[in-house]
């Protein structure tokens, strides 16, 4: 194997491929990439074993040729080492050479690397075709549905379901949820496939991938009962999915309501952020005092003492009344929102309330109170 490519498009290629890489390993041949040149350009794929990542590098980009002077061949290299010595270099091609099977040498007329490498059949088969349900949908669309959900998701292990965001298509709707049985976050977006399925995607993971869509107009999903793929660009990522069975949160949204109080999201948040400074709970628990005449926010702490604002910008629409949350909740859920107003919608004191953007009707967001 032999080629000649433009640095800056490598380092490109090797950045997202790097963070499937995982930092401990149990299965050591993962600590490196697989590096194949072929007809389709340079292909170059990272996994953990839950995570794959594959980019590939054309040949031309334009008028721009990226790799010249070739000749097909495959090898195993580490992630790590072969990420800092490409970035570190100062030309603007670096050539690759695989000598005798074992040395892959890195040469950009200034600086060269006799790097120990690992033959490409050890790498354990990475299968990356689109499988099972099949559809379209703009990169921007999917990354709010995962951002304005998966932050309700459990962060614990001992139930693993509610560590992932449920993804399910019915109806051409595509529909996210994700909760820590505490709270709920749920959108809906409508796509052109009709498509059917219901699978859990890890939450965690899930962020990332979205995040890797920089730039990506349309991603290609594929859904299987075993993995959720997502293609743009140059570059495919899958994930395993987490088995079980997510719990029944259909019909867990109250639809009526009996009181309302609307407020400006950014004085709210600030207000909850300073007032929970002092409350004796680690989660950050307060108090919401409402009623016609004002709105309070009240922490208290048998050490550190008590807290308390009043609301400027609000409007409420009920009786006298109070409720005990964590206040972090509240905070990640108006976020989420994006709204620069929202309503917050009560049923009674212990009754799991709504946080709403009135603009827009795709979003539920969930609160459980706690008792104050």
């Amino acid at each position: 194997m032999r080629f000649t490519i433009n640095r800056e498009q490598l380092v490109k290629a090797l950045g997202p491929v790097s963070k499937a890489v995982p930092q401990k390993v149990e299965l050591p041949i993962l600590a490196n990439v697989k590096i194949e040149l072929n007809d389709k350009g340079l292909e170059i794929t990272g996994s953990d074993s839950n995570m794959n990542i594959r980019v590939t590098v054309p040949y031309k980009i334009g008028e721009l040729d990226v790799i010249r002077n070739y000749q097909y061949g495959a090898v195993l290299i580490g992630s790590k080492i072969l990420l800092e010595v490409v970035r570190r270099m100062e030309g603007e091609e670096v050539s690759f050479e695989l000598i005798d099977g074992t040395i892959l040498r890195l040469d950009d007329g200034r600086s060269n690397f006799k790097l120990n490498s690992i033959s490409a059949d050890e790498y354990p088969e990475i299968d990356l075709n689109p499988v099972g349900s099949v559809f379209s949908i703009r990169g921007d669309d999917l990354l709010a549905l995962v951002e304005q959900t998966a932050f309700a998701a459990s962060t614990k292990e001992a139930r693993p379901v509610l560590a992932a965001v449920n993804l399910e298509a019915n109806n051409n709707v595509l529909t996210a949820t994700a909760t820590d049985t505490a709270r709920l976050a749920r959108k809906r977006i409508e796509i052109d496939n009709d498509v059917h399925f219901s699978v859990n995607v890890p939450a965690k993971k899930f962020l990332d991938i979205v995040h890797s869509f920089e730039g990506a107009e349309m991603i290609e999903v594929s859904i299987s009962d075993k993995k959720a793929q997502f293609a743009f660009n140059n570059t495919i990522i899958s994930t395993r999915l987490t088995n079980g069975e997510y719990p029944n949160t259909r019909n867990i949204v109250p639809k009526v309501f009996n009181y309302y109080l609307h407020v400006n999201s950014k004085e709210f948040i600030n207000a909850m952020e300073r007032v929970s400074i002092l409350s004796s709970d680690r989660d950050g628990v307060i108090k919401l005092l409402m009623s016609d005449e004002s709105v309070e926010i009240i922490s208290r702490s048998a050490t550190m003492g008590s807290a308390n604002e009043k609301i400027n910008m609000y409007q409420f629409e009920g009786d006298r009344f109070e409720i005990s949350f964590r206040a972090s909740f509240v905070s990640d859920a108006i976020k989420a929102l994006r709204s620069e107003d929202v309503t917050i919608c009560f049923i009674g004191e212990m009754k799991p309330f709504v946080v709403k953007n009135q603009n827009d009707q795709t979003i539920d967001m969930l609160v459980t109170p706690l008792r104050s």
